[in-house]
């Protein structure tokens, strides 16, 4: 299921490295990840390079122009570097070739300029995407980040068994409502204290609604599952005892940890599937075929042997039903996922189950312990972004800048803005009126004026917010005014990420160059490759002789353990008996003695058994391992070209390869290149010092 995933994105992140030094080599094989997909996996690679840095500077120079637009000795060595070991190919080390695939690079790129892709607004708002994605690298605290992924990975070690009890109280309400609900906490607390069952105390008194069907039990849960304050207070709780009152945006929580386990880790299977079929009607068809597959299982039939014959999962099946490793959530099938981690090397078979994928059989291998923390980094960090203890960094980083950017405020007209706000803004009702001097600076952050017209315009859409707040008005304008302040902070800084950070401006230069490679790709190669008909069967006809078919079989084969059923089966097969009348008289007994498969199979495909002769009728008894087979042969496809229709993928896939081949060389004659080759050797000299 998962592997055929994974290789494909190997592929893309392989093909992506060479596609920035212009070796073009991303073929259709890779067309079921869209275009979108594949400019997401160029971000996340040029994310991961972008934290490489290097000591050596070199001198910058004018290496080469093209049509009189400057290329500098600094960017090519700093690409030529960050990259090179991720390069297999040694003769794309050479600095002379590597100097032909940069200028290749740069080529394409005033190309895709020539052209105006730059101004197209879906290429210019998915820049300010990756933008805003690099960015977050640069707008948090690092220290505190690495504290919760630190804490955050610790707690997922374990999983916590807990039930609670929830007296609601709104985040904003008053003193006295909050000062009620906590002692109300208190006092629950103390009756479970002097014994009174928990679980029934959540039933009466619990105002979470699920409480009347479960007494507050929550099941198991680990990190990032509930609201930050909620987990910390389960998992600063030990076994059987009950929390203080813990405060969360829903009000007050009681909890009770009713056991602890160990995270289940990763655990490695292989498994038998057939696929559920898109007919509904061969429904019982698929059981039954599963059940069989379990029953030979059970007589002591090689599970790797029958994986390989009968699984319908071909990114296994022909290693022996063999997954990838996996850990809990990152199959997209719950009922795989339990099955597989309920089995142990002393029970180490499941019986058939079925999935939204189909049928299987799981077969354990091997259990593999909870991934070291160095792993999990860039998971942890994006939970950590979408969850409530993200507001610690946020906190912390704002703290930061309101120091580096000292603020020294207009308190008069700061006044004059409060003055104004009426408690009609309470109500939703009230209009921004005209402030004398508003439009004046009420902050400067270095060079950057701030208004008091600004902070009115934003005190105005926050009004909806404030309805019906408890606060007083002036606490309230001037918790708003904070949020404000720390805003523009943010802002400013962001706005000059490149100026503070010049491996921040590589990279997002790197950004810019990229999708416009992708978007010229996509117009001068992909589209054309896909949609050039003519061009296309011209290719074909030229080269049709590298399309052929081998020699195939229309063939019956009949597979047993038992030599005298399978002679049994060859007769039947003599006399033209269908498969389906075999197996119903040689499968007795709730015994499977005997399986199928037919279709059309090209030689050396698995399915046919080896040594199988290319005759037309039906053969001899084979035997392979633990198995006989016999075969019937319907009809013989002699190897041939194979017609267009029948590789149209292949042919596809090598029209783009001979588009990419021919490019560079076209754009060559359209662009007037001058190389510096006395800095060109310069560099050399600098790079292999």
């Amino acid at each position: 299921m998962h592997n055929v995933i994974e290789l494909l994105i190997l592929l893309v992140v392989i093909e992506l490295i060479c596609l920035l030094f212009g070796i073009i080599k991303i073929h259709l094989k890779t067309e079921n990840l869209s275009i979108m997909k594949m400019k997401h996996l160029f971000f996340g690679l040029l994310l991961s390079l972008s934290l490489t840095t290097f000591a050596q500077e070199i001198k910058k120079e004018i290496l080469f122009s093209i049509d009189g637009k400057p290329y500098y000795t600094d960017e090519f060595s700093r690409i030529y570097k960050k990259n090179i070991d991720l390069v297999k190919d040694e003769s794309q080390k050479d600095l002379n070739q590597y100097l032909e695939l940069f200028i290749g690079y740069k080529l394409k790129i005033n190309k895709a300029n020539k052209l105006g892709l730059e101004n197209n607004p879906k290429y210019q708002a998915e820049l300010k995407s990756y933008r805003t994605q690099l960015a977050k690298n640069y707008l948090t605290d690092a220290k505190v980040t690495k504290e919760l992924i630190e804490e955050g990975y610790n707690r997922s070690l374990k999983e916590i068994r807990a039930s609670h009890i929830l007296f609601t109280v709104d985040e904003n309400a008053l003193p006295a409502d909050t000062l009620k609900a906590y002692n109300q906490a208190l006092d629950i607390r103390k009756k479970a204290m002097n014994g009174e069952d928990f679980a029934k105390l959540a039933e009466q008194f619990s105002q979470d609604p699920s409480a009347k069907d479960n007494k507050g039990d929550l099941g198991y849960f680990s990190a990032f599952r509930m609201v930050y304050a909620f987990e910390t207070g389960a998992y600063k709780t030990k076994v059987g005892e009950i929390s203080n009152p813990i405060r969360t945006r829903f009000g007050y929580h009681l909890i009770k940890v009713n056991d602890i386990r160990d995270n289940r880790g990763e655990i490695n299977v292989a498994h038998i599937m057939i696929m559920k079929p898109t007919d509904a009607t061969q429904d019982e068809k698929a059981k039954s075929t599963i059940q069989d597959i379990y029953k030979k299982l059970q007589q002591g039939e090689n599970f790797e042997a029958l994986a390989q014959q009968f699984s319908e999962d071909k990114s296994s099946s022909s290693k022996g039903g063999v997954l990838n490793r996996f850990g809990s959530g990152q199959l997209s099938s719950d009922e795989f996922e339990n099955v597989a981690f309920s089995l142990t090397k002393e029970n180490p078979l499941s019986e058939p189950f079925q999935s939204q994928y189909g049928w299987h059989i799981v077969k354990f291998i091997e259990r593999f312990p909870v991934k070291k923390i160095e792993e999990m980094q860039t998971e942890l960090d994006n939970k950590i972004r979408k969850d409530d203890r993200s507001r610690l960094i946020t906190n912390s980083m704002n703290e930061k800048l309101r120091k580096e950017f000292p603020i020294k405020r207009d308190d008069k007209l700061y006044a004059s803005i409060s003055k104004s706000i009426t408690k009609d803004y309470l109500t939703d009702t009230w209009k921004s009126p005209e402030v004398k001097g508003s439009d004046k600076n009420l902050f400067v952050i270095k060079e950057k004026a701030i208004t008091g017209t600004s902070f009115l315009n934003y005190i105005n859409t926050q009004q909806k917010t404030a309805k019906d707040s408890k606060l007083a008005l002036p606490k309230l304008v001037d918790n708003f005014y904070q949020q404000f302040v720390d805003e523009q902070l943010n802002t400013y800084y962001n706005d000059n990420l490149e100026i503070k950070f010049p491996e921040f401006a590589n990279v997002m230069e790197e950004y810019r160059d990229g999708l416009l490679l992708f978007d010229l790709m996509e117009k001068e190669i992909w589209d054309k490759s896909k949609n050039d008909t003519i061009g296309l069967q011209k290719f074909y006809e030229a080269h049709k002789n590298s399309y052929v078919w081998k020699n195939r079989l229309d063939v019956l084969v009949t597979s047993s353990t038992k030599e005298d059923v399978i002679k049994k089966a060859m007769k039947m097969l003599k006399d033209n008996k269908t498969a389906d009348l075999i197996k119903e008289k040689l499968n007795v007994n709730s015994k499977v003695e005997i399986m199928e498969n037919q279709g059309v199979f090209e030689e050396g495909n698995d399915v046919l058994p080896k040594n199988v002769k290319f005759a037309e009728g039906v053969s001899d008894v084979l035997k392979t391992g633990d198995y006989y087979y016999v075969t019937r042969v319907n009809k013989i496809i002699p190897a041939g070209i194979k017609k267009f229709d029948e590789c149209k993928g292949k042919v596809i896939n090598d029209y783009q390869q001979y588009l990419e081949e021919n490019w560079v060389s076209d754009l060559k004659k359209e662009f007037t290149i001058n190389v510096n080759q006395e800095a060109f050797e310069k560099v050399k000299k600098e790079i292999k010092l």
